[in-house]
């Protein structure tokens, strides 16, 4: 049934997401497919079977008038108005069935045909309803702390700033932050992740998530129609909207193609009659044939159907694909270009060991988190929680100073010491640290000294830490044959090691923003399709410029979500991978649809000029069972599995 637009209960409307157009069976396909299907079969039993054959006329003319009553109209409107639609070949050829003495097989042509359409409507139904089912995660209603209670108000009447309550078992109504409580969230509905995950005060939490089995308060960020979930839903239902290049191919084909065909049933009535003498009732027949498998029912819907199977299958992976453009596009591209923070490494810098000189490494580590106690450096936030995860116990520092590009320097205990680079400690015996040091750095690393007046103590190394499956993800490319490249603002030392440690084929290091744009235009100029994946925000202008941008861990974040024409929701590399082999397998499904729906009419159109085919058997494997065979094999694309991307 329709939901109305203006329905004030409907969620979709509310935030403006189209209403879904088709349903699943109802009481009228049941009773229109129900009443006509018997009375096709009553009337091939009493035309054929006893001496009455006007009755069994009658009753296979019911059939056709009730199951073709849609295309019927819509044929003769066409017609009249000379618009040559598939409803106009499919009448043309049922009406010449009964016409020469074929009423089964026209009638037949008709219910066949409206089972295909019925079913082409499904699916595309199935598609709406799966996007709609986002929205209808969501709970109508919210518990809302106002005064000293608590009171349910509807979602759309609760404002930002207001507290909202989650108990165990609850769907979280609105997004927000989490001000009191804790408790583990199952986040499927928006990211496709399986795991729940830990939220307490500061963390964020979305519309539609259910919350498993803690206490939550939450304070409203957003209005209902501003919510992630209305965004994801949003987003996919316009990608519906878009059309792709193959999309686009095939339509302009459809609009010379049924007028084409209507020419050709013409000179097939005609020609043969004249120059090779067959009857003009065999040839008018083989023409209403012609016309019947030729309608291009499979290959209009070949495209559309695959490539809306792709997109509400990614959507329910967490990954958000604006166009159908975009989803054949990354298929078809066969270079992918990283960003290097944030995308294939955390961004983050951690310790990853601590060497002493003549000194215990606990001590090393003692006095450097100390020294950086006084700091909000990066560098000195990684030491400290390192320290943090050793037990380190801190000492206070006094006379503390910040060297401008070299380190830091205090009093610890009496003692002066120090903790930089290598500039800082230059002046003294650099036998010790040199080698190791230069060492660290030649992988890529940060090394930072720590040493007293008399030379150095020991040694820090710390690296920005790749994502967890960065290198499976690079891996998975190569094997499809795709070029992986990096992009990045740093040096071509710490680039490259970055680079050889995950696998990437080519490294371009000490770039700007518009320096990155400037390399997407190269990549593009010598390799074709490109996408660029990025963190949505500092690398939007090489995101917009490539043919297709990808933001990761855009969850929450507009500005990545409207710069990027793909969006993964979760921060999680892998999923790169997984948008590839569903991008390639979609492809291959169109491919494979579009090739199999020209193959098999084409055939069935030769066999039909010959005369060897009937008009019952064009529609039922030709159109009908053709028509199926393309949806059925486009929803595979559905048990796409993101975990495990091939």
């Amino acid at each position: 049934m329709t939901e109305r637009e203006e329905d004030p209960s409907c969620p979709r409307c509310r935030v403006g997401v189209p209403p879904v157009q088709r349903s699943a069976v109802g009481p009228r396909e049941i009773a229109v497919f129900g009443a006509s299907g018997i009375l096709l079969l009553a009337g091939v039993f009493v035309g054929y079977f006893t001496p009455y054959p006007f009755a069994g006329t009658a009753l296979l003319l019911a059939a056709a008038a009730i199951s073709g009553y849609d295309v019927l109209i819509a044929g003769f409107l066409a017609l009249i108005r000379l618009r040559f639609s598939i409803a106009v070949l499919i009448t043309i050829a049922a009406a010449g069935a009964f016409l020469t003495g074929n009423p089964a097989e026209g009638a037949t042509v008709l219910y066949l045909y409206a089972v295909a359409e019925y079913l082409e409507e499904y699916a595309a139904g199935r598609a709406e309803r799966s996007i709609a089912s986002l929205l209808d995660l969501t709970p109508q209603t919210a518990r809302v702390r106002r005064g000293d209670g608590e009171v349910i108000v509807a979602v759309d009447g609760v404002g930002v700033g207001e507290t909202v309550i989650a108990r165990p078992g609850d769907t979280v109504p609105l997004d927000g932050i989490v001000v009191a409580g804790g408790s583990s969230v199952d986040q499927a509905a928006i990211t496709g992740e399986s795991v729940p995950v830990a939220k307490e005060a500061g963390d964020g939490v979305y519309a539609g998530t259910r919350n498993l089995d803690g206490y939550l308060e939450i304070r409203v960020t957003k209005p209902e129609q501003e919510s992630t979930i209305a965004r994801v839903a949003a987003l996919v239902a316009e990608a519906q909207a878009h059309t792709s290049p193959t999309e686009a191919f095939i339509e302009r084909f459809s609009r010379y193609y049924t007028p084409a065909v209507i020419l050709l049933a013409g000179l097939l009535v005609v020609v043969p009659p004249l120059a090779f003498g067959v009857p003009f009732l065999e040839a008018f027949y083989r023409a209403l044939i012609l016309l019947v498998i030729a309608c291009p029912c499979a290959l209009a819907i070949s495209t559309p159907v695959s490539m809306v199977s792709g997109i509400t299958t990614a959507a329910h992976n967490g990954v958000l694909i604006k166009g159908r453009d975009s989803l054949e596009a990354v298929g078809l591209a066969r270079v992918v270009v990283f960003d290097k923070t944030g995308t294939l490494t955390t961004g983050r810098l951690e310790v990853e060991n601590v060497a002493g000189f003549g000194i215990p490494e606990s001590e090393v580590l003692a006095v450097a988190a100390s020294l950086e106690s006084r700091s909000g450096h990066p560098i000195a936030e990684a030491i400290r929680r390192r320290a943090d995860e050793e037990g380190a116990v801190l000492r206070d520092v006094e006379e503390f100073v910040a060297i401008a590009g070299r380190g830091v320097r205090g009093q610890i205990g009496g003692a002066a010491y120090m903790l930089g680079n290598a500039a800082l400690f230059a002046d003294g015996d650099t036998r010790t640290w040199r080698a190791a040091y230069d060492r660290l750095e030649s992988e890529g690393k940060t090394a930072v000294l720590a040493g007293t007046a008399s030379g150095v103590i020991g040694l820090i190394a710390l690296s920005d830490v790749v994502k967890q499956d960065a290198e499976k993800t690079v891996a998975a490319l190569r094997a499809w044959g795709i070029r992986t490249v990096m992009l990045t603002g740093d040096n071509e030392r710490v680039g490259g090691a970055v680079a050889r440690r995950i696998g990437i084929d080519e490294c371009h290091a000490g770039l700007l923003p518009e320096d990155k744009v400037t390399m997407v235009e190269r990549l593009m100029d010598r390799y074709g399709l490109v996408v660029m994946v990025g963190d949505g925000v500092n690398d939007a202008p090489a995101l917009a410029r490539a043919n297709v941008g990808v933001a990761m861990g855009a969850i929450g974040s507009d500005v990545a979500i409207e710069a990027a024409e793909i969006v993964v929701m979760e921060d999680d590399i892998l999923r790169v991978a997984y948008l590839v082999a569903l991008s390639e397998k979609t492809v291959s499904v169109v491919r494979q649809n579009v090739i199999a729906a020209l193959v098999v009419k084409l055939g069935i159109a030769g066999l039909a000029v010959l005369g060897l085919v009937t008009l019952w058997t064009a529609v039922a494997f030709g159109d009908m069972g053709l028509s199926l065979a393309v949806i059925v094999n486009a929803l595979r694309i559905g048990r796409q599995d993101s975990g495990n991307p091939p």
